[in-house]
């Protein structure tokens, strides 16, 4: 029943397991947000220190963007994405027991594993999977995904939090009460325990990436699976495409040296570094103790981070909805541009005495919104489509760990910025890097809207 226009639920199911990765991503790099300042009441952290525990998943992303190329490349795509979600369920238990602040970086630098793993593999599966002409969408879903992860983590903080204050006789006692309401920052970490398992059992109802299977000399099994996809003559051309593509490629890292790829290679590697060092995880990671710097409560600063889940999500929605048909480059443009603004915006507005704080927090909902039609979802879409097949994982991971990079200069430096420079300043520096981004995208960012990914490596070679 699949041979002649193949399945679509059949593709979505695919692309939403693959995705769910993202989701992890979000949950596991948001919930932080909320547990941090209890955190360092517990164990007397420094600046230094709060900064270190919040940073130390992005170290972990930074090895797991750095391992999962080479590993995906040999062992495919799919045993390593069930490996991450290993490394995610470790994680969420390992967090939520900790004696010791070095024992909970520990256990999120394996969940930044997990995360560094599953931000190079889920897009690029959805990438090697997706028809061309929904392919931009369907890898949004993957962005979709964190953006619905960051929205959980935040009203499950939020939950756990007024559940410890108006109903601590719910939790009895023992270890259930020390853990959700005595030290409530232990059962907002082990929460996410129920997704990380969740994805584990789903990714066995996935095939192989059917690119990886024709590179390992599976042309047969990749054949089926593209017919499930997208229907048999759509199938065998791309097939067709695949096969001669892989056949001209050196399955060498050089590739990306040569004349044309060295073109994208520099774009896998500047975009995704510019997309973080735009701010967006102060306000992530670090959202409620930004907003108390300015009179916010804590429970209220916590709520008005579930604005920026919503927010954050339902614009990240539009992009998807859009990316196949205004095309990648101009909602980047637009969405540089907005975020630039924002942040001009919102460091003006912290200059000012006695600002009101939910003014604050619908400048920071627009930068995000601006931010997830833009730079959200088009860095993945991006780097999953411009290497060629035979080394994209490993490819991948110049362009994730870059990523990382810059996640994690923005993650371990804000505390202590914000206490030298105060929040004027580290908003406008963070600032300074949209223009730069801006023309790098307007000149030498390509359109890959509607082409195979045969055809995007093609034009590298011409």
């Amino acid at each position: 029943m699949h041979d002649n226009r193949g399945s679509l639920p059949y593709l979505l199911l695919i692309c939403f397991v693959a995705a769910l990765g993202g989701l992890l991503f979000g949950f596991d790099t948001a919930v932080i947000s909320g547990a941090i300042d209890p955190v360092e009441m517990q164990f007397s952290l420094t600046e230094w220190m709060k900064g270190w525990i919040v940073s130390s998943a992005i170290i972990g992303c930074l090895f797991g963007a750095g391992i999962a190329g080479t590993l995906s490349d040999r062992f495919g795509r799919k045993k390593i994405l069930l490996l991450a979600a290993v490394l995610f369920t470790l994680c969420s238990i390992g967090s939520a027991i900790p004696q010791a602040s070095w024992h909970l970086a520990v256990a999120r630098f394996i969940g930044g594993t997990g995360i560094g793993i599953a931000s190079m593999l889920s897009p690029l599966y959805i990438s090697e999977i997706s028809p061309a002409r929904l392919r931009g969408g369907l890898i949004s879903m993957y962005q979709l995904a964190i953006t619905i992860g960051i929205l959980a983590a935040y009203l499950s903080n939020y939950g756990l939090a007024e559940m410890a204050q108006q109903y601590p006789e719910f939790y009895g006692s023992g270890v259930w009460r020390w853990m959700f309401v005595d030290e409530v920052w232990r059962g907002m970490l082990l929460v996410g325990v129920f997704p990380a398992v969740a994805f584990f059992g789903l990714l066995f109802l996935v095939p192989e990436s059917p690119r990886w299977l024709t590179k390992q000399g599976h042309s047969s099994t990749a054949l089926d699976i593209l017919v499930r996809v997208n229907g048999r003559d759509a199938a065998t051309r791309e097939m067709t495409e695949i096969e001669e593509t892989i056949a001209q490629e050196s399955g060498s890292i050089r590739q990306l040296f040569r004349r044309g790829m060295r073109l994208a290679l520099l774009i896998g590697i500047v975009l995704p570094f510019l997309s973080q060092v735009s701010g967006v995880n102060a306000i992530i990671y670090y959202g409620p103790t930004v907003l108390k710097t300015v009179g916010m409560g804590e429970n209220a600063a916590l709520f008005w981070q579930i604005l920026f889940g919503v927010v954050a999500s339902v614009s990240t929605l539009a992009a998807i909805l859009t990316i196949d048909k205004l095309g990648r480059k101009p909602l980047l443009l637009v969405g540089i541009a907005g975020v630039g603004i924002m942040l001009a915006v919102s460091g003006a507005l912290m200059a000012v005495e006695n600002i009101s704080p939910v003014l604050l927090v619908m400048v920071f909902a627009i930068y995000l919104a601006f931010f997830n039609i833009s730079y959200g979802p088009i860095c993945w879409v991006i780097v999953a489509e411009i290497f060629p097949t035979a080394i994209r994982g490993r490819a991948m991971s110049f362009s994730i760990f870059s990523l990382w990079a810059g996640c994690a200069l923005v993650t371990q430096t804000f505390p202590p910025l914000l206490e030298s420079a105060g929040p004027t300043t580290t908003f406008w520096l963070y600032g300074l890097t949209t223009p730069i981004a801006f023309l790098f995208v307007l000149l030498l960012v390509p359109e890959t809207k509607g082409k195979t990914l045969e055809q995007i490596e093609k034009h590298w070679g011409h």
